[in-house]
């Protein structure tokens, strides 16, 4: 086996949080080496050391037997290491091509910029992974989804011999995974060595040949995809074995309707909606990207000032109703991007746990202190938020506890109704097992929760009643005993009807 990189001894900290502990472990030439592990396990820093984003503190690096000290990312570049980064970073006033073409311009005559040069290439570029996206179409105009295929596109245009790929499918569909492992397979095959950092156990084992795990910063071992098990490697990420986790709300008979939407339609993406939830019900809502799920669910909180229809909540119409009047009556979302729609990163957990509930903790013109205080208490207590303290900045903490802030704010507000929308995108494995029991929890307790998700197996394992969208509208609705993954993608890709 040949030897494409080796991380020796490596060892890296920030301020006094130990996150990587002398790692030791080899990547071979042209193979897919998975890395996996919990939020904070150090993967991603690896990552990013590998990159040149970061330097050790200690240990060496080595590319194909010669020792590497990267100044930065440009230098690991010129080195042929790319990176298709968790956080999604991009230009968004400007275009698909302008975005892939940063850095590397094309010029007539040496001055003058090419676009219809610039153009093609970019077409070129998304050919194999998104050949439906408009390279003149703005970046802040696409899709999540969109987004992270434009970063895989421009990382794999760089040419590199060593791509990482960090979290790569967390904002993509089945259709959409499906031809970023193709394309893997493609690069893998002419030589290029992947390193995959990954939460999602099916897509690992599809594509890697190794799978190496982190706990805690110190590397525990590498597994050959075929000795390797679910049970295995999550024993291995997180110590202890999770048993399977099945809800309990189902059993439950359902309360009384507290939401009916009808003919809800909105230029953003949605047409002539229609359905129901009730006290105790999780209704999931599946579908392609670009199938309309998010545009229902931004209509519904009030965020689509176009959309139009009838929006019945707790037996008031609301839907010519402001977001604050929606939020007071107990309507709250969960948006996909954290980051940028749930949270003000810079800003402390407790001012961002508090932003929605300020009017339940003032007295008199001021935020009662102490009120905030034991109500942040609670919900911390409750969620199992981890953080250094309240007034942690929201940016410090990992992905689980990030979205954990976001559900713990819209709780103290005794919300009703809870619109969630990839809640689990781009958490590990331990934290998606409590954030499913929580959300079992809520219906049990008589929420009323709609569920978007791009992964299946939680809208299956959650759901008392599916809806399937596909080009803005419902194309069909089926009840959890006869919902099977097949039967979803069938109605979701248009092969068969309801």
């Amino acid at each position: 086996m040949s030897v494409a990189i080796e991380f020796d001894t490596i060892t890296k900290t920030f301020g006094g949080t130990v996150a990587l502990d002398r790692v030791s472990l080899s990547i071979a030439r042209g193979e897919c080496h998975a890395l996996m592990g919990e939020n904070g396990a150090g993967k991603s820093t690896l990552g990013k050391i590998l990159a040149g984003i970061h330097r050790p503190d200690s240990g060496r690096l080595l590319l194909d037997g010669q020792p590497c000290r990267f100044a930065g990312p440009r230098e690991a570049r010129q080195a042929g290491v790319g990176m298709v980064h968790q956080e999604l970073a991009f230009c968004p006033d400007l275009t698909v091509a302008e975005n892939l073409a940063l850095g590397r311009y094309p010029r007539r005559g040496g001055i003058f910029l090419s676009r219809k040069m610039m153009n093609r290439r970019a077409e070129a570029l998304l050919r194999d992974i998104a050949p439906e996206i408009e390279v003149e179409t703005t970046m802040r105009d696409l899709a999540v989804a969109h987004h992270q295929l434009v970063q895989i596109a421009a990382a794999v245009g760089t040419g590199a011999h060593v791509l990482i790929f960090d979290e790569p499918t967390s904002a993509l569909s089945e259709t959409e995974s499906g031809r970023l492992f193709k394309l893997i397979d493609s690069l893998r095959s002419r030589g290029v060595t992947i390193v995959y950092v990954s939460h999602r156990m099916p897509e690992v084992f599809r594509i890697a040949d190794r799978i190496s795990v982190l706990r805690d910063g110190t590397y525990i071992g590498t597994l050959h995809r075929e000795e390797a098990t679910q049970d295995s490697i999550i024993q291995m990420m997180i110590g202890r074995q999770i048993s399977e986790y099945f809800p309990r709300h189902p059993d439950a008979v359902p309360g009384e309707e507290i939401l009916r939407v009808k003919g809800l339609t909105s230029p953003a993406g949605c047409r002539n909606i229609s359905f129901s939830v009730r006290a105790g019900e999780i209704i999931g809502i599946a579908g392609l990207v670009g199938s309309g799920r998010s545009e229902v669910a931004h209509a519904l909180f009030g965020l689509d000032r176009h959309a139009r229809g009838s929006i019945l909540f707790r037996g008031k119409e609301i839907q010519h109703r402001p977001l604050r009047d929606r939020v007071r009556m107990g309507l709250a979302l969960v948006p996909e991007d954290r980051k940028r729609q749930g949270l003000a990163l810079v800003l402390s957990c407790r001012v961002n746990f508090s932003l929605p509930i300020l009017d339940l903790l003032r007295r008199f013109l001021f935020v009662n202190r102490k009120r905030e205080t034991r109500t942040l208490d609670i919900y911390f207590r409750r969620l199992s938020i981890k953080a250094a303290s309240y007034d942690s900045a929201a940016s410090s903490l990992s992905g689980g506890n990030q979205q954990k802030i976001v559900l713990a704010k819209w709780l103290a507000r005794n919300a009703h109704l809870l619109i969630l929308d990839e809640p689990t995108r781009g958490i590990d494995v331990g934290a998606k097992a409590a954030i499913h029991a929580l959300i079992d929890d809520l219906a049990s307790q008589g929420m009323g929760i709609i569920l978007i998700s791009s992964e299946l197996h939680e809208v299956l394992n959650l759901s008392n009643r599916i809806l399937v969208m596909r080009e803005g509208r419902i194309v069909g609705e089926v009840q959890r005993p006869e919902a099977t993954q097949e039967h979803l993608l069938a109605l979701m890709s248009g092969l068969v009807e309801n």
